[in-house]
C-alpha cells in the first residue's frame, strides 16, 4: 500500500508488492488484523458482561406506606410506594402474601391521583393478624425494571414471615440476552453512522471495501432491535426468554414507550433499506449534499430512539438531556464507526490519497469536542456530586469509561501524529523533486581568462521516510484505537444499566417516610455463649427509630437460622455522650418473640444497645451494637 502521489517507497517493488525490507509487510498478515480485532472486541465484551453485576433499575424506592417492618393496630386499606421518578405498572406489579404464605387477592394496581411516581394497590377490607409480605415490580421511566419487597404486621408480628415469591427476581438468561442485544445495537449503529460520515466527508477513492461491514451492521441492528422488542416483556417481568414468544406479551410491549421507540427504530431502518434498494435498482447516485441531507434525516431520529429511552428521559432537565444524549451518540458513532471504516480502507485499498486520513483526523477532532462537552454535562447530571464519583457504582463505572476514553485519545493522538508525518513526507518529497528539476547544470570553464566562480552544489537531500512504513504505523495506531473503542462501547452499555449517582445519593439520604411516615430501625447482633449450639443472633426493631415513644420487638435466631426460644432476654440502651442509661426496655416473651409496646427514647444520638441472652439456666452472654436515633 502506498500514497497515491507517484512516489514509491523503498519497501516496495515496481509491481507494488512488498519486498523484504523493513518498509513492507506481507499482505496476508495485514488482512488477518481485522479478524483479530473482531475476536479481541468479542472477548473484551464477554469479559465485561461476565464481570458485570445484574442490571439495576434507575427508579429508586423513596417511601412506602405502610413503612417496611411497621406493626399496625388496624389493617391498612392499601399499600403505596413512592419512587424517585415516574414508573410504569405491569399486569402483576404487586403480590401480597399473608402470614401463612398464601397470596392475598387484591385490587388492580394504579397510581395515586396525579402522581406518576407512585404505585398503589388496594387491600381487602379485612386482614387477619400477623405479618404480610408485599413483593413488587415496576418499570422506571428510563425503561429499566425495579423490584423489591417489604413487610408490615397487623396487630402483632408472627413467628414465621412469608417468603418473597421467587419469580419476582431477575431472570439471568433474559437479562444476559437483553444485555447482549443492547451492546450489538450500540456497536452496529456506531458502524452505520460512522461509515456514512466517513464516506461523505473523507471521500475515499473506493467505497466498495465498506459494503460488507455496512450490510453486516445493518442486518445486526435490525436483528438486535427485533430481539430487544421480543425480549422486552420477559425483561420487565423477570421471566424466562420463552415468554418472548407470547402474542399477549408482544401486544403489551407495542403499547409501552420503550416498545414504541423500538418499533420506530425498526421502521426507520426498513425505510432506509428500501430507499437504498430503489436507488441501487435504478443505478441512481445522489449528489453529495443530497446524500448528507438524507443521512442526517435518518441518523438524528435514529439516535433519538436511544436517548428518549435511556437516562436522559428521566430526571432533571429532560429536553436538554435528550438533546445532549442525541449529540453524544451521533458524535460517538461518527468517531468510532469512522475509525472502523478507516481501518477497513487501510487494509483493503492499495492506493490511498493522503487527504482521506487527514480529513478523518479533522472529523475525529470535531467529534471529540462534541463528546467532551456533552459528556461533561451528562456526567454532572448523572452524578450530582463529587462524592458519588467514588461512592456509587455509576461513578466507578464512569471512572472506568473515562480511563478508557483517555487511552482512546492517546491512540488517536498517535494516529494524528503519523498522519502529520505522512503529510510532511509527501511535501518533502515534492520539494526535493522540484529542486532536482530546477537546478542548472554546471557550465564548463573557458580555456582562457579568469576562472568563473563555481556554482555551489545542491543541498544534500534529507532522507525521506518510507510512505509504506508510515502507513504501517498508522494501521497499527488505528487498530489500537478500534480495540479501545470496543471497550468504551462495552462500558457505555454497562453505564446505561446502572443507577445514576444522583438517584443513588438521593435515595440514601431520603428516609422511608414521606409526609411523616415513621421509620423503623432494625439492628442485628450476633451472640455466642461458648457452648455447642449456643450461638445465633438477635434482631431488634425500634419502631420508629427516633426520639419519643416507640415499640421494641426482638426475635432470636438459632445456629440453623431458624427462630429460637430462649428463657430470658434483656435489652437496654445507653447514650454515653450524655451519660444517660442504661435504660431497660423491659421486653417480655410473647410466644416466639419478645416485645414491649411503649418505650421512650429521650434524646437523639448514637446509643449503645445491649442484649443479654440466656440460653440455659447457667449460660448467658451480653452483646452490644450501636444504633442511631434521629429526631
Amino acid at each position: 500500500m502506498h500514497l497515491r502521489d507517484g512516489h514509491r517507497g523503498p519497501g516496495r517493488r515496481p509491481n507494488g508488492r512488498p519486498n523484504g525490507r523493513p518498509g513492507g509487510r506481507p499482505s496476508g498478515r495485514l488482512n488477518r488484523w481485522p479478524r483479530r480485532l473482531a475476536l479481541l472486541c468479542t472477548g473484551l465484551f464477554l469479559l465485561l458482561l461476565g464481570a458485570a453485576a445484574p442490571a439495576s433499575a434507575h427508579a429508586a424506592l423513596r417511601a412506602t406506606d405502610p413503612a417496611d417492618g411497621t406493626v399496625l393496630r388496624t389493617a391498612p386499606r392499601q399499600v403505596t410506594l413512592t419512587f424517585t421518578e415516574s414508573v410504569g405498572l405491569l399486569t402483576d406489579s404487586f403480590r401480597v402474601y399473608d402470614p401463612t404464605n398464601h397470596r392475598v387477592r387484591t385490587g388492580a394496581a394504579g397510581h395515586a391521583s396525579g402522581r406518576a411516581d407512585t404505585a398503589r394497590v388496594p387491600l381487602p377490607a379485612r386482614l387477619a393478624q400477623g405479618t404480610y409480605t408485599v413483593a413488587w415490580r415496576v418499570v422506571s421511566a428510563d425503561s429499566h425494571p425495579v423490584s423489591g419487597a417489604l413487610t408490615f404486621s397487623v396487630g402483632t408480628r408472627t413467628a414465621t414471615v412469608a417468603a418473597t415469591a421467587p419469580d419476582t427476581t431477575e431472570n439471568p438468561a433474559t437479562a444476559a440476552l437483553y444485555g447482549i442485544a443492547r451492546y450489538l445495537a450500540y456497536l452496529s449503529v456506531a458502524l452505520l453512522l460512522g461509515t456514512a460520515a466517513f464516506v461523505a466527508y473523507c471521500r475515499p477513492p473506493r467505497a466498495a471495501p465498506l459494503r460488507a461491514p455496512v450490510l453486516a451492521a445493518a442486518w445486526t441492528l435490525i436483528a438486535s432491535t427485533a430481539a430487544l422488542f421480543a425480549l422486552r416483556a420477559p425483561y420487565e417481568e423477570g421471566t424466562a426468554p420463552a415468554r418472548a414468544l407470547s402474542p399477549t406479551a408482544l401486544a403489551r410491549t407495542a403499547t409501552t414507550r420503550p416498545g414504541e421507540l423500538l418499533l420506530a427504530r425498526l421502521a426507520l431502518l426498513l425505510l432506509a433499506a428500501a430507499v437504498v434498494l430503489v436507488l441501487r435498482a435504478r443505478r441512481t447516485r445522489l449528489p453529495r449534499r443530497a446524500t448528507l441531507t438524507v443521512a442526517a434525516a435518518v441518523s438524528v431520529p435514529l439516535a433519538l430512539t436511544w436517548s428518549a429511552a435511556e437516562h436522559a428521559s428521566a430526571g432533571i432537565q429532560v429536553p436538554l438531556a435528550i438533546t445532549s444524549a442525541t449529540l453524544h451518540l451521533l458524535a460517538m458513532g461518527t468517531w468510532l464507526g469512522g475509525l472502523a471504516a478507516l481501518l477497513r480502507i487501510l487494509s483493503r485499498t492499495r492506493a490511498l490519497p493522503l487527504s482521506v486520513p487527514v480529513r478523518f483526523s479533522r472529523l475525529a477532532l470535531g467529534s471529540v469536542t462534541v463528546l467532551a462537552v456533552t459528556g461533561v454535562y451528562q456526567s454532572w447530571r448523572g452524578l450530582g456530586s463529587w462524592q458519588a464519583l467514588t461512592d456509587t457504582t455509576y461513578g466507578r463505572t464512569l471512572l472506568a469509561k473515562l480511563a478508557a476514553v483517555a487511552a482512546l485519545l492517546l491512540a488517536a493522538a498517535c494516529s494524528r501524529t503519523w498522519t502529520t508525518r505522512m503529510a510532511g513526507a509527501r511535501t518533502q518529497t515534492q520539494t526535493q523533486t522540484q529542486v532536482r528539476t530546477t537546478t542548472p547544470a554546471r557550465i564548463p570553464e573557458p580555456a582562457t581568462g579568469p576562472p568563473l566562480p563555481e556554482t555551489p552544489p545542491p543541498p544534500t537531500p534529507t532522507p525521506t521516510p518510507s510512505p509504506s512504513l508510515l502507513l504501517h504505523h498508522l494501521r497499527r495506531s488505528v487498530l489500537a484505537e478500534a480495540a479501545v473503542a470496543a471497550v468504551v462501547l462495552a462500558l457505555t452499555t454497562l453505564l446505561t444499566s446502572t443507577v445514576p449517582g444522583r438517584t443513588a445519593t438521593e435515595t440514601a439520604r431520603s428516609t422511608t417516610a414521606d409526609a411523616g411516615i415513621p421509620t423503623a430501625s432494625v439492628t442485628t447482633i450476633p451472640f455466642d455463649v461458648g457452648t455447642p449450639g449456643g450461638h445465633g443472633k438477635v434482631q431488634i426493631t425500634l419502631d420508629p427509630g427516633r426520639v419519643g415513644t416507640c415499640s421494641v420487638q426482638a426475635v432470636v435466631y438459632g445456629p440453623d437460622g431458624g427462630l429460637s426460644t430462649v428463657p430470658e432476654l434483656r435489652i437496654t440502651l445507653t447514650l454515653p455522650d450524655r451519660r444517660i442509661g442504661p435504660l431497660d426496655t423491659r421486653v417480655t416473651d410473647r410466644g416466639g418473640y419478645w416485645a414491649v409496646d411503649s418505650f421512650t427514647l429521650p434524646l437523639p444520638g448514637t446509643w449503645t444497645m445491649k442484649a443479654t441472652v440466656r440460653v440455659s439456666d447457667v449460660d448467658q452472654v451480653t452483646v452490644s451494637a450501636p444504633v442511631r436515633v434521629t429526631r
